[in-house]
């Protein structure tokens, strides 16, 4: 199978959610699968400057009337072969792949989006004549207009099947309604049932309507996304589409995050050796200056900080957890009040809570070896990878029983203390009280040794790699290749 992927993120070059670890690890698990995929991504700066060989594959003349070069590429730090679309105008800013270094979004999305669909829809009819793909699998709102401009094609000798998966439906691009023409939209593809959206254009309904199969990133929110109350309006029309949609859970990179092999570790381990755990918690706490020994677990937030994480309840339950002898450990950056709330909570408690602003990559393997918890209590939560990397490192998550987090923490029962199979904690009902109540049990767990150290074995030999999902990919995109020939 010949797959063209679309989007617009991928380690290691582009990230700003989990969205970018997806589409980085999925050429290789496919591989395995007998799968050839390469990646259509916008020409960031970041990833022209990794290019270890290029050629131009061809020109694209967009909706609107720009001309685009679109390139295939091999870059330092990925296997799959690329293709770019060299459009410095479009793609060569400061800031985040969608807003400027002030937060604010970049006027022109609606045309640096639509081009990498239009290009999509480009390279599907040919733009390649030495590859064309037999199935054009886009992700989230940023690629939504990829299977819209496939459907909407006049050559229907060429048309290619797509999938489009949603990463996080709170996001889903949205654009005012006089832009209809200059992005190609048909007439009649502006209605209701179609692409508009309470009188805007839609990036992601349009996904949602043109593809001819949908996935998302777990199979709890699967079911949540088609709820008023996880839909963001969108309920309505992802049941009308339910037949085609699966969700399939996000892998993680077990030969990354591993702790048996983690070169970022000043002490290596593995399930049988958890008391080596000790000496990355002894070096955490020089690290970070944070005792050694304290009453209660040290505490890990990895995390965008933003409140659908669910920060909100954490920062309401810090007195009462630091009172009882707790550690926080937080690393990320986000929304300014949150960050602050967090450096107010750090001045008042120098001995029990660290702050670092921004991303680590390797500070954030030292945390998961050298904390006892992942605090991870977030609203709504597509899938989660952080989680996934906590227990492999036996640092065990407090979580809300939501998407992805209630699909791979089975949470520990007091009343059931000695059950096995248990990898965490978690709460149900989005509520200060509800997290207390999964803290105290996990205060009341930590009492007991033997059954934490049972539940941090339990989590470590969880497998979250990315074989099985890559399967149920490649079931999906053999059904539509025989589907249409």
């Amino acid at each position: 199978m010949r797959v063209l992927q679309v989007s617009s993120e991928m380690v290691p070059w582009v990230k700003t959610g989990g969205l970018a670890d997806v589409a980085g690890a999925l050429p290789a698990a496919l591989a395995r699968c007998g799968v050839e995929l390469r990646a259509l991504l916008p020409g960031y700066p970041v990833i022209l400057q990794a290019l270890r060989s290029t050629e131009r594959i061809g020109r694209a003349r967009l909706p609107w009337g720009d001309e685009v070069d679109v390139l295939g590429a091999e870059a330092h730090g990925s296997s799959a072969r690329l293709y770019l679309i060299d459009a410095a105008w479009l793609y060569a800013r400061a800031g985040s792949p969608y807003e400027d270094a002030q937060g604010h979004a970049f006027a022109d999305n609606h045309r640096r989006f639509a081009a990498l669909g239009w290009v999509a829809r480009e390279l599907a009819c040919g733009l390649d004549p030495t590859w064309q793909p037999q199935v054009v699998h886009a992700h989230d709102w940023h690629a939504g207009l990829a299977p819209a401009y496939l459907a909407w094609s006049t050559a229907p000798h060429v048309r290619r099947p797509s999938v489009f998966t949603i990463h996080n439906l709170a996001y889903q691009g949205l654009f005012r309604a006089v832009h209809q023409a200059e992005l190609g939209i048909p007439a009649h593809a502006w209605h209701l049932e179609g692409l508009e959206f309470h009188g805007q254009i839609s990036y992601m309904k349009a996904g949602i309507v043109h593809a001819d199969r949908l996935s998302t990133v777990s199979a709890g929110y699967a079911r949540e996304i088609q709820t008023p109350e996880q839909g963001f309006g969108l309920d309505g029309l992802l049941r009308h589409h339910g037949h085609k949609l699966s969700g399939i859970r996000n892998g993680i990179d077990s030969g990354i995050w591993n702790p048996a092999h983690d070169d970022h570790l000043p002490s290596r381990y593995n399930p049988g050796q958890l008391t080596a755990r000790a000496t990355n918690h002894e070096a955490l706490g020089l690290e970070l200056g944070l005792a050694a020994h304290h009453e209660a677990p040290r505490c890990a937030i990895i995390s965008r900080l933003h409140p659908h994480k669910g920060l909100g309840l954490v920062l309401e339950a810090a007195a009462p957890m630091l009172h009882q002898g707790a550690q926080l450990a937080i690393l990320g950056r986000g929304e300014a009040s949150i960050e602050q709330a967090f450096l107010e909570l750090e001045q008042r408690h120098p001995d029990q809570v660290r702050v670092r602003l921004g991303f680590d990559e390797a500070l954030a393997h030292r945390l998961l070896a050298g904390c006892d918890m992942l605090l991870m209590p977030s609203q709504f939560e597509p899938c989660g990878l952080t989680q996934m990397y906590a227990m492999r490192y036996g640092c065990l998550p407090l979580v809300h029983s939501v998407g992805g987090l209630a699909d791979t923490v089975h949470p520990w029962d007091p009343h059931n203390p000695a059950a096995t199979g248990c990898s965490g904690f978690a709460f149900a009902t989005f509520h200060i009280g509800a997290f207390l109540e999964a803290w105290a049990q996990a205060l009341a767990c930590w009492a007991q040794p033997v059954q934490w150290a049972a539940l941090q074995r339990t989590g470590m030999s969880l497998a979250f790699d990315w074989d099985e999902p890559a399967r149920q990919y490649t079931r999906i995109y053999q059904q539509l290749g025989h589907a249409h020939g």
